[in-house]
C-alpha cells in the first residue's frame, strides 16, 4: 500500500458541496467509508472518504478551492495499519484480544466445540466462492422446543472488530454458563446460532492483499471487478436504493438476489428455521449505531415502538461500561437507506426483533480499530446483545 493514502472527513453545507464530492467520485477511485456510496451523499452530512496518496494533493485543492470544510481523520494509512496490531509479534495462537486469522479462527471454531461439548455444536452451512466451508456454532443446553438467536459477523471483510465480537460472545457464553445468572438463563431457554465469519473468502484476502476490501470474492461476468457486497444481495428491496448495478462498485448488489453462495447459505439456513429463530442480530462497523427496518424505504415497521424502545434500553446498557454513546433507529432515517441488506430481509421474513450493530468508532479509527478496543468494544456489545436476548426470551411469540 502506497505510504500515504489519507481519509478526509467533510461536511458538506449545501447542495453545491455534494456536487463537488460527486465530481471528485466521478474522476477518481474514491473509497466512501461512510456512508458507503456516493449516491447516499447529502447536504449536512459529515462524510468520510479514503484517497489514494497520488491523488492527495489535488483532493485538498479542490476542497480548499471550494470551500468545503474538512479534517483529516487519518493522515497515514500505512501508519494506521500497523498502529491496529499492539504488539508486531504475531502470535500463531488465537487470541481474544487480537485480530485471528481465518485459520485461527477456523481452528478455534474447532477448538471450542470440542472443549465445550454440552454447550456447543458446529456445524457447516455452505461454501464460499473459493470453497471454504462456513462454519456454524450453536450455543445452549439442550433442551426440546427451544426458540433460537441468529447472530452474524463478517458481512464487509474490512470490518474486523465484527469477527472479534461474534468470538468474544462465544467466549463469553462458555466461560460465564453457570456463574452469571443472565447468561445461563439465556443458554438454558434459547439456542444462538452465531456464524463468526459470513465473508471468509473477503475477511482472507484483507489480510493477505488489500487491507480495505469490502465484498466478497465472486467474479462478475462482463466484468473485470470483483465481488459483490453481501449486504446489498438479499431480497428485501433489492438494487432499489443505496445499491449500485455497476460490478465496480463497492455496494454492487449482485446479479440477482442471493446471487452470492454466501449469503443464500444465510438465508437458506434462517429459511429452514425460521419456525425457531426469533431474533436476528449482524453486527458491522464503524459508527456506534444500532438500527432496526427499514433501511430499503422510508417506512417504519409495524412493531417500531417496541424495537425502538428495546434499541433505547439495548444503548443504554451499552453505555453504562465506558459511556460509549450509540445513536439508534430505522435505518433509513438513521443513518441512509440500503436496499437489500439482511436486517430487513429477516424482518420481511417474520423475524420481528431484527437488529443491526454498527461497533466502535465513530470514525477516528474507522475501520482500523486498534486492538486494544477490542475488549472494551466487546464488553460494552455484550451488554446490549445480552438485554436484547433476555427481552425476547420474555417476548417469545
Amino acid at each position: 500500500m502506497a505510504v500515504s493514502h489519507m481519509v478526509f472527513r467533510v461536511i458538506l453545507q449545501n447542495e453545491g458541496q455534494v456536487e463537488i464530492i460527486n465530481s471528485l467520485a466521478s474522476k477518481m477511485q474514491v473509497d466512501f467509508w461512510q456512508p458507503d456510496y456516493v449516491t447516499l451523499v447529502k447536504p449536512k452530512m459529515q462524510v468520510d472518504f479514503r484517497v489514494e496518496a497520488d491523488k492527495v494533493f489535488e483532493v485538498e485543492h479542490l476542497l480548499k478551492e471550494n470551500k468545503v470544510e474538512y479534517r483529516v481523520l487519518i493522515n497515514n494509512l500505512k501508519t494506521a495499519l500497523d498502529a491496529q496490531f499492539d504488539s508486531k509479534a504475531r502470535s500463531t495462537s488465537h487470541s481474544y484480544e487480537k485480530y485471528n486469522t481465518w485459520e485461527q479462527i477456523a481452528a478455534w471454531t474447532e477448538d471450542i466445540t470440542a472443549q465445550n461439548p454440552d454447550l456447543v455444536s458446529r456445524s457447516v452451512i455452505g461454501e464460499t466462492y473459493e470453497g471454504r466451508p462456513m462454519y456454524l456454532l450453536k450455543l445452549g443446553k439442550s433442551g426440546t422446543n427451544k426458540k433460537a438467536i441468529f447472530m452474524d459477523c463478517g458481512f464487509h471483510a474490512r470490518e474486523w472488530i465484527s469477527p472479534a465480537f461474534c468470538q468474544w460472545f462465544v467466549k463469553e457464553a462458555v466461560e460465564t454458563y453457570g456463574k452469571d445468572n443472565v447468561m445461563t438463563r439465556l443458554l438454558n431457554n434459547l439456542d444462538f446460532y452465531v456464524l463468526p465469519v459470513l465473508n471468509i473468502d473477503g475477511y482472507i484476502y484483507t489480510w493477505t492483499n488489500d487491507r480495505m476490501w469490502r465484498k466478497t470474492r465472486s467474479k462478475n461476468s462482463g466484468s473485470f471487478c470483483i465481488g459483490t457486497d453481501p449486504n446489498r444481495n438479499f431480497d428485501a428491496g433489492w438494487c432499489s436504493i443505496g445499491a449500485s448495478r455497476r460490478p465496480c462498485e463497492s455496494t454492487y448488489c449482485g446479479s440477482a438476489p442471493e446471487s452470492e453462495k454466501e449469503t443464500k447459505a444465510l438465508a437458506d439456513f434462517i429459511r429452514e428455521h425460521l419456525s425457531t429463530i426469533k431474533a436476528y442480530l449482524t453486527i458491522h462497523s464503524y459508527s456506534q449505531l444500532l438500527l432496526f427496518p427499514y433501511s430499503y424505504a422510508y417506512k417504519y415497521p409495524e412493531n417500531y415502538e417496541e424495537l425502538n424502545s428495546i434499541a433505547s434500553a439495548a444503548a443504554k446498557q451499552l453505555a453504562t461500561l465506558y459511556n460509549t454513546e450509540y445513536t439508534y433507529g430505522p435505518g433509513a432515517t438513521t443513518i441512509y437507506p440500503a436496499a437489500g441488506g439482511s436486517d430487513d430481509w429477516a424482518y420481511d421474513q417474520g423475524i420481528k426483533y431484527s437488529f443491526t450493530f454498527e461497533l466502535r468508532d465513530t470514525g477516528y479509527y474507522g475501520f482500523l480499530l486498534p486492538e486494544s478496543q477490542i475488549k472494551p468494544t466487546c464488553e460494552e456489545t455484550l451488554l446490549a446483545v445480552k438485554y436484547i436476548a433476555n427481552y425476547v426470551l420474555d417476548h417469545l411469540y
